[in-house]
């Protein structure tokens, strides 16, 4: 816990030094990322209407950019995955993401923030705090930037649908994987108008087998084009009609990421479970205090 709080304090400190304002998350809206895989449905009933619980804050990040131009929150996610879930040792249905976005940025931008942010981080954690890495038999390499990139067309034809998995077992430094199937990510994300089909996102994979580190891109922010990516996705529009509105209006094109706070901190630590980085984890298809 020392370290996932130093962890915290370094991400904000460095966010800070470049400029960007920390938001308050949001835990209730109407409106909350939907997701490309399947999720129970975590809703609040009050005043006559409902709520749903925050699986991300992507609307919220988008919005944000009317006023602000660099923002980030340390967001509480609740995603309610199947109990399955429990055995990967990667995932917990209530974990926290640094949620970032920067107006008028682009792809190539946010990758190399957080390139930076986290090899300060690292470098940080070690010089730091080298008696916990110690105690842990932790022995953390410090990456060097640029990281490797590869398309997920190259690396599904490659190592097939568990590729996630098989990259980061082999690699020994953080893997992009860039220019993602439209089909595999939401409606937000930004389609690439040289490459139609595919996004302008990008996935981190940490090495060693710790799995996905973050993801994040460009979005989509002209009104028609969300529209249409809806409806292509066969989602009901009346869900996002509070987004819509604002995005009817006017937003400005952005990028930004979510990296998973307890997930890096696994890394750092070099634990085998995820619910180790914690005091009270959400551990899938568990009753947790």
């Amino acid at each position: 816990m020392g370290i996932h709080s130093k962890i915290r304090k370094l991400l904000a400190d460095y966010l800070r030094s470049k400029g960007f304002i920390e938001l308050p998350p949001v835990i209730l809206s109407p409106i909350t990322d939907p997701l490309n895989h399947p999720t129970a449905a975590a809703q609040v009933k009050c005043y006559g209407k409902t709520y749903q619980l925050m699986q991300s804050m992507i609307f919220h990040k988008q919005i944000a950019m009317l006023y602000l131009d660099k923002i980030f929150v340390f967001s509480p996610n609740i995603r309610i995955e199947p109990s399955c879930f429990r055995r990967t040792g990667r995932h917990l249905f209530e974990f926290t993401q640094l949620d970032v976005e920067v107006r008028n940025a682009d792809r190539e931008e946010v990758m190399k923030l957080c390139e930076e942010m986290i090899v300060n981080v690292i470098k940080s954690i070690k010089r730091e705090d080298g008696d916990k890495l110690e105690f842990l038999k932790r022995r953390l390499i410090i990456p060097d930037p640029p990281f490797k990139r590869i398309t997920y067309k190259e690396v599904y034809k490659k190592y097939g649908k568990k590729f996630e998995i098989i990259v980061s077992k082999k690699a020994d430094a953080p893997v992009w994987i860039v220019d993602i199937p439209i089909d595999a990510r939401e409606f937000y994300d930004r389609e690439d108008p040289n490459n139609p089909g595919f996004l302008r996102d990008m996935d981190l994979i940490y090495p060693e087998g710790y799995g996905e580190a973050l993801s994040g891109g460009e979005r989509e922010y002209i009104y028609e084009r969300i529209l249409y990516r809806i409806r292509k996705k066969n989602m009901d529009i009346s869900r996002f009609k509070e987004y819509l509105r604002i995005a009817k209006k006017g937003l400005y094109p952005s990028a930004g990421f979510g990296l998973g706070i307890e997930r890096f901190t696994r890394f750092i630590c070099g634990l085998k479970r995820i619910e180790d980085t914690t005091l009270f984890p959400k551990i899938p298809g568990r009753l947790c205090l």
